[in-house]
């Protein structure tokens, strides 16, 4: 599907989309509307979603009910300290053919051969293993020995990851962490909707969900989202955004260059058009705009955007510098 090809009844069909998700998701989850709103932009846009929040947040029952809405097959992965790349991608074993005698290997894949992958407490599993999910994430296949093995479209990886938990935990890889679309902050609900969780949850069953999308029709609207109309203006700003967190670009403020050692690379230009263009259908509108690309800027850049030991001293967060950015660009 082209721009010109994009018509009303396609974008008409993501936003109502949108609306029978969050009828779905709200059985389960009460309140996180923005949490919501940004993983429905990651799907649609076809990138991977990291969820960072303390927890106890129901990071996880939100990503498995969301895949329970769509007819896709679902892995949950429990990273620990023991995990192996094997466990993640699978393995080659050998058989023995009893007539025959003769032996072969076989190919046993693992769980990361799905279509929605929850890597669940990501960061508590060494680098050799977080490195299994990356040919995955940047490639959509594995590869095992001389063979390669393309992963089932749509393929997407959401992870979680607890940011207070430091021991037997392991940062994630710069190279990893720029191949999430998304980095989603999971905040503590209200003293409202956390009444309205106890009373839920201490009462009743968890309430069973609808299927209301297959892989075709999924498929189809990110290739919608894909056809999204950008202007030339709109792509210049989601640029000017991402160059003006790299310390050494002569447009970065002074906070950047103070606070910054590295900044965002062109993926993160990419990836903020991408969204914007998902969060435009989201809305029901065939054209992305400056103020899709400004909401989405905080999301899209705040793990790729390194400070400095002086800004974690001061208590300068990447957030922070990114809305010095986004004010330095009107």
């Amino acid at each position: 599907m082209s721009a010109e090809e994009i018509g009303h009844e396609h974008v008409e069909a993501v936003r109502a989309y949108r609306e029978r998700v969050l009828a779905e998701l709200r059985k389960r989850i009460v309140g996180q509307d923005e949490v919501i709103e940004l993983m429905l932009t990651s799907l649609l846009a076809g990138g991977h979603g990291l969820f960072v929040g303390v927890p106890g947040l129901a990071k996880t029952l939100l990503i498995s009910t969301l895949a329970e809405t769509m007819s896709l097959s679902f892995s949950r992965i429990q990273f620990t300290p023991d995990l192996m790349p094997s466990d993640v991608t699978g393995a080659e074993i050998m058989e023995e053919d009893t007539a025959t005698g003769k032996r072969t290997f076989r190919f046993v894949k693992g769980p990361i051969f799905c279509q929605i992958l929850l890597a669940d407490e990501v960061n508590r599993t060494p680098p050799k293993t977080q490195a299994a999910l990356l040919e995955a994430m940047a490639e959509r296949q594995v590869t095992a020995g001389a063979a390669t093995h393309r992963l089932d479209p749509p393929f997407l990886v959401f992870a979680t990851q607890n940011p207070i938990e430091q021991e037997g935990t392991y940062p994630l890889p710069e190279a990893q962490l720029d191949r999430f679309m998304l980095s989603i902050h999971v905040d503590y609900p209200s003293f409202d909707q956390e009444v309205d969780i106890v009373a839920r949850t201490t009462s009743a069953p968890v309430a069973p969900v609808e299927v209301i999308a297959e892989a075709e029709e999924l498929l189809e609207l990110q290739r919608t989202v894909l056809a999204i109309v950008t202007a030339p203006d709109v792509v210049r700003y989601a640029v000017e955004i991402v160059t003006g967190t790299r310390p050494d670009a002569p447009e970065a403020p002074e906070e950047v260059r103070k606070f910054v050692s590295w900044g965002a690379g062109p993926r993160a230009s990419q990836h903020l058009i991408l969204a914007a263009k998902a969060r435009a259908a989201l809305h029901g509108r065939p054209h992305a705009s400056r103020e899709d690309v400004a909401a989405l800027a905080p999301a899209v850049l705040r793990h790729r955007v390194l400070t400095t030991y002086q800004a974690e001293a001061q208590g300068v967060s990447a957030d922070a510098l990114i809305a010095a950015v986004i004010e330095g660009r009107g």
